[in-house]
């Protein structure tokens, strides 16, 4: 008896400490649950993160001279009853032409306690005074420490007699759609206000270089302009930028610039007073469907260079017609991507560039330069094969084409080095005019080689036919830019 009970108890103790551990195990689980659920869940109140945050969010106010006359009048029906009206007070308004003063508002966030200032550019551009009003009261002067009008951000400074309550950037790559969001600002010159939303979309961009918006519903309105879009966790994840709104108010469609493309520009303001964005140097277009079955790629992405004027790409060995494909190690999706990545690359390192060429890939050691050094004027063309004479126009793929001659390089603006064919004239229904060519441009390759004749062309032609190829790809110039376009062999 006592040998058997010494057998069965030790089992009871190791089921027993099985049923605990797995009980303990269902616990942790159920908590983690509730913490994420919790954390996700809609808020029952906003109050405390705003009543937390608020003495960070400043309104701001501009003072800029402006000649009178200049600002915009009010707009009316022709033959309106008020017309004379508002003649008579603008003429009793300027009648000794004296410069006045005028006004904006817009808003912005305090993100050291040192007295540094987030906001737009457009809401202190052109100031002569500017003017920062805390929640908590008090008011005091700012000084520009530096602009963007790229990314539409400034970096203000106020000197305070104590330190400051500020606020802390998020990561907005870790931003949802469907996350909420919390709006703040001095919407319409009303004052501080509050407002709340979700994450609409991500990654939007409007109509800059450098764009990476956040889409929310908050209600932004003007004067919101500057202020901090918040996540839940109390960190700025956008600065309030924009609307799209066919009334000037909110319908739920707001535009807030993403805390990690602001970060980078306010860490170069507040070291240089300015930004030192990386330049490569080239013109890119994206890859579309019928280019990447043109050139033989397997997927339409990366960024297709069209055109390598004088510059660190061109002294690495980069060519027009090279395709992008990773750049410092980081596979280019399309031409937003590589943007994006050379800008916010430090002046001066050297980056390896991988480009897909003549069917294989090849990889370049680019030094990067700095974008606002680069020179603004068009690279001059570089001599492409023999100069031909003029010739008898002939029709293919829905163009009339004759070859650059001296007339032609002058017509067109041309150097005297320019070779060619230009586009006399183009069937209105062809594929060729659906994707904008036009007469006046001039196809300088096919097939990535130079062309001079139109039978450089034809024989282009026959290669892509005999390679299996269903488009060919052309590099066409329209007024000097350069772009790739692919056209359907089946056109005559």
């Amino acid at each position: 008896m006592d040998k058997t009970r010494t057998a069965v108890m030790p089992d009871n103790r190791a089921l027993h400490a099985r049923v605990l551990a797995l009980m303990t195990a269902l616990l942790a689980a159920a908590l983690i649950i509730a913490q994420t659920v919790a954390a996700h869940a809609r808020p029952d109140s906003f109050a405390d993160l705003a009543q937390k945050f608020s003495p960070a969010v400043v309104n701001i106010t501009t003072s800029t001279t402006v000649a009178q006359g200049t600002g915009p009048g009010p707009i009316l029906p022709d033959g309106s009853p008020f017309e004379d009206f508002f003649r008579q007070f603008r003429d009793r308004g300027e009648g000794d032409g004296r410069p006045q003063r005028s006004s904006a508002l817009g808003s912005g966030f305090v993100i050291s306690e040192d007295g540094y200032i987030v906001t737009n550019n457009h809401v202190i551009e052109a100031a002569d005074e500017i003017t920062v009003e805390f929640y908590e009261g008090g008011e005091l002067d700012a000084k520009v420490i530096g602009t963007d009008p790229k990314t539409d951000i400034a970096l203000l400074k106020v000197e305070a007699d104590g330190p400051l309550p500020y606020v802390s950037f998020g990561d907005s790559d870790t931003a949802r759609v469907g996350d909420w969001v919390m709006a703040m600002g001095n919407p319409l010159g009303q004052g501080f206000s509050v407002s709340a939303g979700i994450v609409s979309a991500r990654n939007r961009a409007l109509t800059g270089t450098y764009d990476d918006y956040i889409q929310t519903d908050a209600a932004i309105n003007r004067g919101n302009s500057g202020g901090p879009l918040f996540d839940m966790d109390g960190k700025v994840v956008g600065v309030n930028t924009a609307i799209l709104s066919p009334n000037g108010g909110s319908i739920g469609i707001g535009f807030s610039m993403a805390s990690n493309v602001v970060t980078r520009v306010v860490d170069q303001l507040r070291e240089f007073g300015e930004t030192r964005r990386g330049w490569l140097g080239v013109r890119i277009q994206d890859v579309t469907k019928d280019v990447a079955e043109a050139m033989g790629l397997e997927e339409a992405a990366g960024a297709l260079v069209t055109d390598v004027p004088e510059g660190p790409a061109a002294e690495a060995g980069m060519q027009a017609g090279d395709v992008i494909t990773s750049f410092d190690g980081v596979k280019v999706a399309h031409t937003r991507d590589l943007v994006r990545q050379v800008g916010e690359t430090e002046v001066g390192k050297a980056v390896r560039v991988i480009v897909y060429r003549d069917g294989g890939t090849k990889t370049l050691k680019v030094t990067l330069g700095r974008r606002e050094d680069a020179e603004s004027a068009e690279g001059a063309d570089r001599p492409r094969g023999n100069q031909d004479g003029a010739s008898e126009p002939q029709a293919m793929m829905g163009l009339t084409l004759t070859p650059l001659d001296d007339e032609l390089r002058a017509q067109l603006e041309l150097p005297s080095n320019a070779t060619g064919l230009v586009v006399r004239d183009i069937d209105p229904m062809s594929e060729a005019y659906e994707k904008g060519l036009r007469a006046g441009d001039v196809l300088t390759e096919a097939g990535q080689q130079a062309l001079s004749t139109v039978d450089d062309l034809k024989k282009r032609i026959a290669d892509a036919r005999d390679a299996g190829r269903k488009s060919l790809l052309l590099l066409v110039r329209s007024a000097g830019q350069p772009r790739f376009v692919a056209l359907s062999l089946d056109e005559k």
